[in-house]
């Protein structure tokens, strides 16, 4: 897609100085100017979809943060409320990644991969803590009935 829209700017441009009396002089040469006007991309450029599907990914994540803790808040259990902060640093890593498929995976940044994985493993440790404060809590609320 992305392709073809830079093919289509280059073909749009090459017209538009054709017009001016710039650039090919019959219709057989536009193809070679607009081929020369194209940006190149790494072959391991993401897609559309899969970037669709990780921007979508990346705000669902911040939208249940914000769900736990107005439910936190207005149910009164106050545990919930970790498990929203518990879950900032896989947020965390969740921009590394998308930051570091924005840069085309450069190898220059791959500490970015380093730290997105050391945020997995503290947002599952934070998460599980918050589990138990949950799991405690209620425990809690149910004895005291």
């Amino acid at each position: 897609m992305k392709q073809f829209v830079i093919d289509l700017l280059g073909l749009g441009a090459a017209l538009a100085l054709t017009e001016v009396g710039v650039g090919p002089t019959s219709a057989a040469e536009l193809p070679l100017l607009a081929s020369s006007l194209q940006l190149s991309e790494p072959s391991n450029v993401l897609s559309l979809p899969t970037w669709a599907v990780h921007v979508s990914s990346v705000v669902e994540w911040i939208t249940a943060m914000a769900l736990v803790w107005q439910y936190g808040e207005k149910s009164g259990y106050e545990a919930w409320k970790v498990l929203s902060w518990g879950m900032v640093p896989l947020l965390g890593g969740a921009f590394c990644a998308c930051t570091w498929h924005f840069i085309y995976n450069s190898e220059s940044l791959e500490v970015l991969m380093a730290l997105q994985a050391e945020l997995m493993v503290i947002g599952n440790a934070t998460m599980c803590y918050a589990a138990f404060r949950i799991y405690k809590s209620s425990e809690e609320r149910s004895q005291n009935l």
